[in-house]
């Protein structure tokens, strides 16, 4: 019997994600998405976990250091990019899940 691919890519994404804690992203199906930021080579880019995490773990937090690091909501443009609150455009890289566990990645386009 053939085996089932364990990373598969995905179309659908989540048509919002708001920030909810210091980690933390909850989208519009309220999932809880962990993030990382990272620069490789002068570009910015959020890799995002999906994670079940129970409300009563999440401290919610509105502090001026979270929002100037990273956008309190990101909502999908066109399908295939986001759009921030600070009006910056974020590329999506790639959208899979890989046994069980949905990963995305966020690149940040370059405006200038």
């Amino acid at each position: 019997m053939a085996e089932l691919p364990s990373k598969v890519h995905l179309n659908s994404h989540p048509i919002c994600l708001m920030i909810h804690g210091p980690s933390v992203y909850v989208d519009d199906k309220q999932r809880t998405w962990l993030h990382l930021v990272m620069e490789t080579g002068g570009v910015l880019q959020v890799q995002l976990r999906q994670e079940d995490i129970p409300c009563g773990h999440i401290a919610l937090t509105t502090s001026p250091q979270t929002s100037s690091t990273r956008p309190f909501m990101l909502i999908l443009y066109a399908g295939s990019q986001y759009v921030d609150s600070m009006y910056r455009f974020w590329r999506i890289v790639n959208h899979i899940k890989e046994e069980g566990v949905e990963e995305m990645m966020l690149e940040l386009i370059d405006n200038s």
